[in-house]
């Protein structure tokens, strides 16, 4: 009687492994990280850093979300002063309206992402 075990070598079984790990990393790469903060917790004309995101709100309902990580040279922004934020290991400042460089060494500006309100909670992303 043949016992019809699947069956394959070390290699195919390496091989595959190691493929499903890294389409694993893969897929993980490509998630964006979300954050939620109350509203009201989101000054008019100003922001909020919640987790690795700074939200702002410009205008009066007015909900934008950018990455707290500087295009510079990928130190975190840590300073926010009305209308700006400042990335402190080399001073620059970037707009919370558009992103935009204000002052500073930084060329390229605050990578964007998206903000929603619904029910009073901001839901980011960038």
């Amino acid at each position: 009687m043949d016992n019809p075990r699947f069956s394959c070598s070390r290699r195919t079984f390496l091989l595959g492994a190691a493929t499903t790990v890294a389409g694993a990393a893969l897929a993980a790469c490509g998630t964006e990280a979300s954050e939620e903060v109350a509203a009201t917790e989101v000054p008019v004309g100003s922001a909020v850093f919640v987790g690795n995101l700074i939200i702002a709100q410009p205008k009066e309902g007015e909900f934008l979300a950018y990455s707290r990580t500087c295009p510079h040279q990928g130190n975190t922004i840590d300073e926010i002063n009305g209308d700006t934020v400042t990335c402190t290991a080399h001073n620059s400042t970037f707009s919370i309206e558009d992103g935009s460089v204000v002052d500073g060494v930084a060329r390229d500006p605050l990578q964007e992402g998206t903000a929603t309100e619904e029910g009073g909670t901001v839901t980011a992303t960038a």
